[in-house]
């Protein structure tokens, strides 16, 4: 059966979490701006820019195109009011880890559907807290180059594993896609993971 489902996104984390909910999906890599617009705040960020490569993903495959459902998703780490985005480079990433280092963050990820001329779009919450970074322990954390790809400049599934005290929140919409938002979401649009026998629920 061909897919309906397409994953707007660039992400091999979050085309990791949706096969490992079971979906069969496409995958488009929009490149949108993510600069945020003055007065911003960082939630309507994120959930502007999960849209947007939702409308961009439908943009690239074209009105012929067999798939009619389009998925975005879009993470913003937030500390002290400012949202911070993928690192440009190794000094920013060190930056951003030590601003994190000993304190809570947010992590917001947002979820955005398209389908039908409908949308419809969800946003996760969560805090997370470091223990104190030592710049030894930034170095060679950066010396990995986890960091260069990531909102925040970490990679919570990865090596940052060790850095995390708490979290309050969703796991996976720290990793960049809440899964129980996105099943709620897709649903929506009938579409299901492959081994949901899709009977009606009440």
């Amino acid at each position: 059966m061909t897919t309906r489902l397409c994953l707007a996104s660039q992400s091999p984390r979050r085309a990791a979490l949706l096969r490992q909910a079971g979906y069969e999906f496409e995958i488009v890599e929009p490149k949108v701006d993510e600069t945020m617009m003055p007065g911003e705040d960082p939630s309507s960020l994120t959930k502007r820019l999960s849209m947007m490569k939702a409308v961009a993903a439908q943009k690239m495959l074209g009105p012929d195109s067999k798939i009619d459902v389009f998925l975005g998703s879009d993470t913003t780490v937030v500390v002290a009011g400012e949202a911070l985005g993928k690192p440009t480079g190794e000094p920013d990433a060190k930056q951003m880890l030590r601003r994190l280092s000993g304190r809570t963050h947010e992590v917001m990820t947002a979820v955005s559907v398209l389908w039908n001329n409908r949308q419809a779009s969800e946003i996760v919450t969560s805090e997370v807290t470091f223990c104190s970074l030592s710049e030894a322990l930034i170095d060679d954390y950066c010396a990995s180059e986890e960091p260069f790809d990531k909102a925040g400049g970490y990679a919570i599934q990865g090596r940052a594993a060790v850095f995390v005290e708490n979290l309050r929140g969703s796991y996976y919409g720290v990793m960049g896609l809440p899964i129980r938002e996105t099943f709620r979401l897709l649903k929506n649009a009938n579409v299901y993971p492959t081994w949901h026998h899709r009977r009606i629920e009440k």
